[in-house]
């Protein structure tokens, strides 16, 4: 790759040369993203992931840019038309969308007007009147067939097309209109059927949406731009061309309605699709930044970590699916209680599963019936408690369901779980994602987590790769327990393939627990580069070389064990003293390729061995007395969590089945132009009900201080509701539990 490309990298991405040629290099030898933000600072000079990323993105915009150079001048090369001027221009290109200009006048056309005249003979009158000197005895005929060939070679002059497009970016009108026969029935497009704003202003949201109605059939939709500037440039272009646009006359009058035909025919259609294409790819990033961002917060939730939890997936007709897991997340058994058709069996098994599991946490899915349950839950542990004050009461948590019923159904589910019903394995994922939401999420397409933003109209293969490197990031920035992690988890360590993730797997069954890292070189497949890839991710709690339970990579103990020499110190006791670790000279250990950033790490480590970056679990307080939209009111002051954050604002969980919206506008007491500015999934607010459409399954909320109530009605999601049967429910049945219910609940 050229030295030019390079400063071209360092100068968009906001870096010098050298640190991105370092960052190359490091790509080019198979190293990964968060290897290189972690254990080579001191090659790119500290750089964070996201500047690497970006980095590695414009390489392969650059890597794509020059395979294509070299197809185009082939291909021009082989029509003999290859002049030493023209591959210059090629070679000293930069952007795609020039190149193809450049290379419009070479690429096969069908059968078009212009060609048409040239076989009939009429090229020598469209050269005589570029030249200036039109045949004054050309009759309308012969003339019309010249600014045919005219009206093409302008259109194919790189800096007409280039122009031409750059007005339609800059000053095109987006103007959207409803289809006819209008629609009977309203839509959700409504605000759209006589619309219009600059291209360069619409907001990426807003754009999609338009764009949805449109494959929608319900918008027709297309982009304005006024004609005659644009001619007018046309011709400016056009007199460092053609002698004929150099004075006023014939010939230039012929050129300029030939440029006004090209302009109309040839270079509106095209350039009108390039720019919808571009701002459609412009509006795909950043609704794909919006998910990733959502996503990210998302996944690094804080744990509730290693406590025993009862898992319950609320149902109706059905009953409620109940798991109870282990503080590792280990299915123990399994039941179906009916809490209001059968309230006094299912709160018995509630009580009981309580006392016999020591359960620590009750996970309640969010879905259909899920406020009922979880109020059905805490009335059933106040009895309890009131009754047997010696068991502790765990804490009702509201989990999420999305994307469970996607779990459920997966391979990844089958596997684990193949002789459960998909049911079963939707209440287990409800309560794993609260012991650990960042092991449990990985198993799902990230797609069906909910958390995104016109998410099927955005560019898929755009959308796979972005959300799946923001998993790898959260995963490797938090670290991989070895000896817990599933297959899923583990293969979106750094270094590791789906195949390496089952060896490893596999491996650990075979042999029981790692007990160091080292051991991962036992495993098939995973060779020194692997190994220096992953290593540092891993943790083996328990180890016998303490650093193996940290963030210290395999390549770096011997420093660490300087450290605890120089110190006096068992490396055991070194680890996890941060008294000691605050002592750490770094800078008597600084050597080639380790310098202060990655000791400093070191030290960090030291002080909290495998320290997990996520905060701390508060769970979320919710009203009891509000567990559906009909309880709603306006002016009611809530707690909700923020679930997914879009450009339009944000919607906000308050503990009924429709999340409200904060629109943009109420989300603070100052202006806010980015929601994300202000809020990310996960946050707690404190909201007002300014509106409430029980109808429609709308609420609006408002963060300010004095909201205006009564101001709006918010968009919010729906749910069905399922119809209860009554059903009895026998606790047990070999699921591994027993029954022994509390008589007097």
């Amino acid at each position: 790759m050229s030295t030019a490309v390079i400063e071209r990298v360092s100068a968009e991405v906001g870096v010098n040369a050298l640190q991105a040629e370092a960052v190359k290099k490091l790509l080019n030898d198979g190293c990964t993203v968060p290897f290189i933000a972690r254990y080579r600072k001191e090659a790119h000079g500290n750089l964070d992931e996201v500047k690497i990323g970006k980095i590695q993105e414009r390489l392969a915009y650059y890597t794509e840019l020059e395979e294509r150079k070299a197809t185009v001048l082939k291909s021009i090369d082989e029509q003999g038309k290859l002049t030493d001027e023209l591959r210059a221009q090629i070679e000293a290109c930069f952007v795609k969308s020039r190149l193809e200009d450049l290379y419009q006048p070479y690429k096969p056309k069908r059968r078009t007007r212009a060609q048409i005249a040239r076989e009939k003979g009429f090229e020598p009158l469209a050269d005589s009147i570029w030249a200036g000197s039109p045949d004054p005895a050309a009759d309308d005929e012969a003339l019309q067939y010249a600014r045919d060939i005219l009206a093409e070679r302008i259109a194919d002059i790189a800096d007409v097309r280039g122009a031409v497009r750059q007005a339609y970016a800059k000053k095109g009108v987006v103007r959207s209109e409803v289809v006819q026969p209008r629609p009977a029935e309203p839509t959700k497009f409504e605000q759209y059927y006589d619309f219009s704003e600059p291209i360069a202003a619409i907001p990426s949201h807003r754009y999609l949406a338009i764009r949805r109605g449109q494959a929608e059939k319900v918008l027709w939709v297309h982009i304005e731009l006024e004609a005659e500037p644009v001619v007018a440039r046309i011709m400016e272009i056009l007199s460092a061309h053609t002698p004929a646009c150099a004075r006023p006359g014939p010939a230039r009058d012929q050129v300029e309605t030939a440029a006004r035909d090209a302009f109309k025919r040839l270079l509106a259609p095209s350039c009108e699709i390039d720019v919808a294409v571009e701002k459609k790819s412009e509006a795909d990033r950043a609704a794909v930044e919006v998910f990733a961002e959502n996503l990210r917060h998302l996944l690094l939730a804080a744990p509730l970590g290693e406590k025993a939890v009862l898992a319950i997936d609320p149902g109706i007709r059905t009953g409620c699916k109940v798991a109870m897991l282990g503080p590792t997340g280990k299915y123990l058994g399994k039941t179906v209680i009916f809490p209001l058709q059968n309230p006094l069996e299912a709160a018995k098994a509630v009580a009981m599963i309580v006392a016999k599991y020591h359960a620590e946490a009750v996970a309640v899915g969010n879905g259909t019936a899920g406020r009922e349950t979880e109020q059905f839950v805490r009335d059933t542990l106040k009895k309890l408690k009131a009754q047997h004050p010696e068991i502790p009461t765990p804490v009702v948590v509201s989990v999420s369901e999305q994307g469970a019923s996607v779990y459920s159904a997966s391979e990844i589910a089958r596997k684990e779980f193949p002789d459960l019903d998909l049911t079963v394995r939707g209440a287990i994922s409800i309560g794993r994602r609260l012991q650990d939401p960042l092991a449990e999420l990985v198993k799902i397409d990230p797609k069906s987590i909910g958390v995104g933003q016109y998410q099927h109209d955005v560019s898929q293969t755009l959308l796979a790769a972005k959300l799946d490197e923001v998993v790898v990031s959260c995963v490797n920035g938090v670290g991989v327990e070895l000896n817990t992690a599933s297959a899923p988890l583990l293969e979106r360590v750094s270094g590791l393939t789906p195949a390496l993730a089952k060896n490893i797997v596999e491996w650990r069954d075979q042999n029981g627990k790692f007990t160091s890292r080292t051991e991962l070189k036992k495993v098939k497949g995973i060779g020194e580069k692997a190994f220096e890839q992953c290593a540092g991710f891993l943790r083996i709690r328990d180890a016998k070389n303490p650093l193996d339970a940290s963030a210290v990579h395999p390549e770096r103990y011997a420093i660490v064990e300087r450290m605890a020499a120089d110190a006096g110190m068992e490396l055991k006791a070194l680890v996890g003293n941060g008294a000691a670790a605050k002592k750490i000279d770094v800078r008597k250990y600084v050597a080639p390729g380790v310098g202060e950033p990655t000791l400093m790490d070191i030290v960090a480590e030291l002080a909290k061995p495998g320290r997990d970056p996520r905060s701390v679990f508060v769970p979320p307080a919710f009203r009891d007395d509000i567990t559906k939209i009909e309880d709603v009111r306006e002016g009611m002051k809530l707690e909700g969590v923020v679930t997914n954050v879009t450009a339009f604002g944000a919607f906000v969980d308050i503990g009924v089945h429709q999340d409200g919206l904060i629109h943009l506008s109420e989300l603070s007491d100052h202006y806010v132009s980015d929601p994300a500015a202000v809020v990310k999934a996960g946050d707690r607010l404190t909201v007002t009900v300014i509106g409430v459409d029980v109808a429609r399954g709308r609420i609006s909320l408002s963060a300010k201080s004095k909201p205006v109530v009564g101001a709006g009605g918010g968009v919010g999601g729906g749910g069905q509701s399922r119809a209860p049967r009554p059903r009895q429910t026998s606790f047990g049945g070999g699921s591994g539990f027993t029954c022994n219910p509390f008589a007097n609940l």
